[in-house]
């Protein structure tokens, strides 16, 4: 029986959305007895406005350092009790063919990827690191504020690393008149924030 990740992808999410939250990303990895099946998870829409509206009564000092938005929220309770749920049902409905396998559930983490367009959308403001499959004016890596984003491609403000005192990255090549570089999704291998703690 082989291993399908979109029916695996869809009991999770089924069992996230019961527990408050959404399943980011999934990983399968190894073989025979070495193998690991990895599942980020995050509060949903609605766990995240309930957390801002917290943080916002509560007069948090941190507030300002990271928007609530971009937390994910998860303890460590979230992954324990999701790990346990999900663990029963993929035992239960043989979704990952025989029993020596490790389950692993965590957080995506500050520097999490983007892989939807809602993703992009949701951080828009933040700093991004992205690599493109083709160069983009000779670049295939870009760092800088994600500032507008399409249902085709996103825009990053080269100019926040100025404003960090970033170093240009190894292999890039930007004229210094470069303020933005536009990025067609379709052209991203990947994507992810960079934290600013």
């Amino acid at each position: 029986m082989a291993l399908n990740l979109d029916q695996i992808r869809a009991t999770a999410q089924r069992v996230a959305a019961s527990h408050g939250l959404d399943v980011v990303d999934i990983e399968y990895q190894g073989s025979g007895k070495n193998r690991l099946l990895r599942i980020f998870i995050e509060k949903n829409s609605q766990e995240r406005a309930r957390l801002r509206l917290e943080s916002a009564t509560s007069g948090d000092e941190n507030e300002d350092r990271i928007p609530v938005e971009h937390l994910s929220g998860v303890t460590h309770d979230d992954c324990q009790s999701f790990s346990r749920d999900f663990g029963t049902l993929l035992d239960v409905e043989d979704l990952v063919p025989g029993s020596e396998y490790v389950l692993e559930v965590s957080s995506p983490g500050l520097d999490r990827r983007l892989h939807r367009v809602d993703d992009y959308r949701r951080f828009t403001g933040s700093l991004v690191k992205v690599r493109t499959i083709d160069p983009v004016a000779g670049n295939r890596h870009w760092q800088g504020r994600l500032t507008n984003v399409s249902d085709h491609a996103i825009t990053i403000d080269l100019r926040a690393l100025k404003q960090r005192g970033a170093l240009k990255q190894k292999g890039q090549s930007k004229k210094p008149n470069e303020e933005t570089a536009e990025i067609a999704i379709s052209n991203i291998e990947k994507a992810n924030l960079v934290p600013e703690i």
